[in-house]
């Protein structure tokens, strides 16, 4: 762990170790003894909005975000720096002291979000397994319990840690008392003594803090302060004159309006400064004595961890985490009114069921299961292999299971002639079309047995895409499902082969007892989730989408992954020469604006040359190592102050595109194909779109002229071959026109107009011949981003204008097409009634979210209501038009190949010879996938390489 600790003393010193496993105190303490004292509800919320995006659930649908937060932190202070006392503070929800002066404090405040309120038993439970004490006062808050706590044992010799992200403690703070502020991600602990307080605050004691919130107020607080006053404007005035006490004694000196809004609101700052201050003589129940560390509770933590779903936590809970000592029992509280108790939570005992596998390392023996294989109606199987890339990999055995608790391993030779004789005595099992074949991630296991010239016929059952539809935004890996549904758990494959890492071995080193054990488990397991999940496909209506759908694109991917595609690096060695040649102009450019030598890469030289040398913006933002905010959010907003800001981000595009791309796709070509192989995803998001990975092909850069040569390198497989790309034309707009049956939209596209000339037609009131290029650019804009939920403040950034000039073609949007409005609201109360929505064949998108009384909360969840049915739709579109388009190619024995997706295009390695028929067969498939009520149509091209094909 590495530790920032600033002392008042000026020093700076970085503690990259801590000797042993104890805080370092602050300069001429002899104390040994280190009180942390946690401030829960900040930690709790601050950890619940960092997941806001991104929230993680369990399989029962609980939000646990701001449980796994807050536990974290917890347990990085209980493992780490093992403090010798330790305390959490929570506020009871009731009226404090601060209520009763002014009514109105912390009213504005949005109500906790319902998934919040069910997170906070869990977390109180877990302190009490860690047997810490929770300290709660009745009228008053959780700063007023730290604060006096601090001052207390800052008396008896402590030196003490007040855990927070909030700045208000930081008038607490002295030589004996400091503010230590969780680290997030990718960045250090922060911790502030007197010095770090002084200078983040610009002021010359701790107790100035008090001033200037009393000043600047707090909105989050309610705390008023004084209208006009802010953080610079408070800070300056306590610089001037020390206080608040010494503003009012001066305020002849302060001039104009200023002075005036301090005379008539003093009244008001007086108050806020009384509402900011933290109380220190707080009647405590508890000495700082009582709250020694004790050794924590693990078999009450692993139950809970286990509940919680929290595995890699539950891996850490191999051994006492705290000093020993006598223990609280189920932990310690400290409040003069008991709390409501909190239900017990238990989980069952995962079960051992006795089972059998057999190894069938014999002709005889594969030839009897071979006969059983042949009589089943369905059976589950397996592969394991020397690796994960399919194209490298060796199997080492396969594995079947027919009846539950019953299963059987097949070892495959590690000779190559052997083992694909091997395989190839179950070809025909595999290639029968009469048996249901049952998998985890079977692709895979397709994929595998394509290069020992086995395919795979016939229906499949896949539970790992199974268990996607019915909760698209859990976890789906075997392991997982064993344990939700089965009550089981498996053997991790680490206590086989170790952890992952260049160091793992492979499983051809396993001992044969324990590979059999392990196949033949995955097959078992596997075959007794299909009727479970299978089950819950129907009852949740998404048993045809699985069907029709998701099974049957299987073939079509492990078809694309295995022919993958041609990349001609010499292109790209050519055009990694003319992107190095650029970036030496631009970074010239740049140097000569700036007006001498930095290292553009470097945020730190950069922000300097930017906001203290040309002095682009004195608001911009800090990290918390005070270095300046230079991301691309941050210069976008700047463009129109220098040239140098567009310079910047120009030479940082041509950096990403030489390292990410250009020169890292041909590290990428598989040795033994010739060719890159990217996987297709059809679990990992929530709306049902593919996502691509080794490489992302779906993310190469096409906006600019740039990214788009890129493109140029991917060409068709050889002279006989032509590149043919095919695209929908605004196939969501055509989605949003079908499912809102909005007459306007729907007419303009039956008519074939375009669209977004037709959109800026309707809200300028012009008729369609007059509207002119920047008319349609702001009609594009808006068209696409109403889909996405966009507000008036992220139309005028997109387009760089007003935020009342966007606000106006909003409001004139909906004006000329009523029924996209209706269409929005509808789709928001539907997922408020039901907590999801579909897309146009069933695809559910849970929002958890949607009844939320917190603004911030709710409002993601509205957007994805608006969003979600169309982007799923088109996902579901062109996933049944690559089926369609693959079964024809198989029917009429087509050689031409679908090689790439990449959201609403397809992508062709295409037979000269085949081109006309196949771009009928593409035509066909792709225009009518589903009938919508509103033409799909396609644009198709035709060239040697993926860019010219556009």
């Amino acid at each position: 762990m590495k530790l920032l600790i600033l002392m008042q003393n000026g020093l700076l010193p970085t503690i990259n170790s801590v000797k042993k496993s104890k805080l370092m105190i602050a300069p001429g303490s002899t104390s040994e003894k280190q009180l942390f004292l946690l401030d829960a509800y900040a930690l709790i919320y601050r950890s619940y909005f960092a997941f806001i995006q991104n929230p993680r659930y369990n399989s029962k649908g609980l939000n646990t975000s701001a449980i796994f937060g807050f536990v974290n932190t917890l347990d990085q202070l209980v493992r780490s720096v093992k403090p010798s006392h330790i305390a959490v503070a929570f506020d009871l929800h009731e009226p404090t002291f601060r209520h009763k002066l002014y009514e109105q404090y912390k009213a504005n405040r949005e109500e906790m979000p319902e998934d919040l309120r069910l997170s906070i038993p869990y977390i109180r439970q877990i302190i009490k397994a860690n047997n810490i004490p929770i300290i709660e006062v009745p009228g008053f808050e959780a700063d007023d319990v730290i604060g006096t706590m601090s001052c207390m044992a800052e008396k008896e010799g402590y030196t003490v840690f007040m855990v927070t992200p909030d700045k208000d403690y930081a008038q607490l703070v002295n030589e004996h008392v400091f503010m230590y502020k969780p680290k997030r991600s990718g960045g250090d602990i922060e911790i502030w003594g007197i010095k770090e307080v002084l200078d983040k605050f610009g002021i010359e004691s701790t107790k100035q803090v008090i001033d200037i919130l009393g000043l600047m107020g707090d909105s989050s607080d309610n705390i008023p302060g004084c209208p006009g006053i802010g953080p610079k404007t408070a800070t300056k005035l306590i610089q001037d004159y020390k206080s608040i006490d010494g503003i009012f004694q001066n305020i002849s000196k302060i001039k104009g309006k200023q002075q005036e809004k301090i005379q008539l609101n003093e009244e008001q700052i007086r108050l806020s400064r009384k509402l900011a201050t933290i109380i220190l003589d707080v009647p405590l129940p508890v000495k700082p004595d009582d709250l020694v560390a004790k050794e924590s509770n693990i078999p009450l933590l692993k139950e809970l961890y286990t509940e919680l779903e929290f595995r890699g936590l539950l891996s850490k809970l191999t051994e006492s985490v705290l000093p020993k000592a006598p223990a609280y029992g189920q932990g310690t509280l400290f409040s003069f009114e008991s709390p409501v108790e909190e239900p017990e939570k238990k989980m069952d005992d995962l079960t051992t069921i006795t089972h059998h596998y057999f190894l069938m390392d014999t002709p005889s023996l594969r030839a009897d299961l071979r006969a059983d294989l042949s009589i089943q109606v369905q059976f589950c199987f397996d592969t394991e292999t020397t690796g994960l890339d399919t194209h490298s990999a060796e199997l080492v055995c396969l594995s079947f299971s027919f009846c539950a608790h019953e299963a059987y391993c097949v070892p495959i030779p590690t000779d190559r002639k052997e083992a694909m004789a091997v395989v190839g005595e179950f070809k025909s099992i595999f290639e029968d079309e009469r048996i249901l074949k049952i998998g985890q991630n079977i692709k895979y296991d397709m994929l595998m047995l394509k290069y020992y010239g086995v395919e795979i016929k016939g229906p499949m059952f896949d539970t790992m895409i199974a268990h996607y539809l019915i909760q698209p935004e859990l976890r789906h890996n075997l392991d997982y499902l064993c344990e939700i549904y089965l009550n089981y758990k498996k053997v991790k494959t680490e206590s086989l082969i170790g952890p992952k890492g260049k160091s793992q071995k492979t499983m051809r080193v396993v001992p044969v007892d324990k590979l059999r054990e392990y196949a033949c488990e995955d097959a078992d397991y596997t075959l007794q989730l299909k009727p479970i999940l299978e089950s819950e496909l129907k009852t949740q209506g998404a048993y045809d989408l699985f069907c029709r759908v998701e099974m049957p694109l299987v073939p079509v991917l492990a078809d694309m992954e295995k022919t993958g595609m041609i990349l001609n690096p010499s292109e790209l060695d050519a055009y990694a020469v003319q992107l190095r040649s650029q970036i030496v102009v631009v970074e010239k450019e740049i140097i000569e604006m700036a007006g001498e030598s930095f290292n553009i890469s470097s945020p730190k030289q950069l922000g300097i040359i930017l906001f203290e040398k040309l002095k682009l913006d004195s608001k911009v933002k800090r990290t918390k190592s005070k270095q300046y905010t230079t991301g691309e959010e941050v210069l976008e907003k700047l463009a129109d102050r220098h040239p140098i800001i567009g310079k910047v981000l120009e030479y940082r595009s041509l950096k990403k595109l030489l390292s990410t791309y250009v020169e890292a796709l041909p590290l990428l070509i598989n040795t033994s194909t010739g060719r890159i192989h990217s996987s297709f995803n059809q679990t990992i998001t929530a709306t049902g779109r593919l996502s691509s990975n080794n490489p992302n092909l779906q993310n190469i850069p096409i906006r600019d002229e740039n990214g788009r040569e890129i493109r140029k390198a991917f060409t068709a497989s050889d002279e006989d071959h032509v590149f043919l790309s095919a695209d929908y034309s605004q196939i969501e707009l055509r989605i949003m026109a079908a499912l809102s049956g909005d007459h306007h939209m729907l007419e303009a596209f039956r008519n074939g107009e375009d669209i977004h000339a037709a959109t800026a037609s309707k809200i300028y009131k012009i008729p369609i011949e007059e509207v002119s290029s920047d008319m349609r650019r702001k009609a594009k804009t808006a068209n696409f981003g109403i889909i996405y939920g966009i507000s008036a403040f992220g139309l005028s950034q997109r387009l760089n204008i007003s935020r009342t000039e966007a606000k106006q073609l909003i409001d004139g949007y909906f004006v000329s097409f009523p029924e996209i409005r209706e269409y929005m609201d509808k789709s928001i109360a539907v997922a408020r009634e039901k907590g999801y929505v579909q897309t146009i064949l069933g695809r559910k998108r849970y929002l958890n979210d949607i009844n939320s009384a917190n603004a911030v909360v709710r409002g993601v969840a509205e957007r994805n209501a608006i969003n979600a049915p169309i982007q799923g739709s088109a996902a579901d579109i062109i996933k049944i038009a690559m089926v369609k388009i693959w079964e024809q190619f198989n029917k009429e024995n087509i050689q031409s190949k679908l090689i790439l997706q990449v959201h609403d295009e397809l992508d062709f390695d295409v037979l000269k010879s085949e081109l006309e028929r196949v771009k009928k067969i593409v035509r066909d498939g792709m225009e009518n996938a589903i009938q919508i009520g509103v033409p799909l149509i396609i644009e198709m091209k035709a060239a040697d390489n993926w860019l010219d094909a556009h």
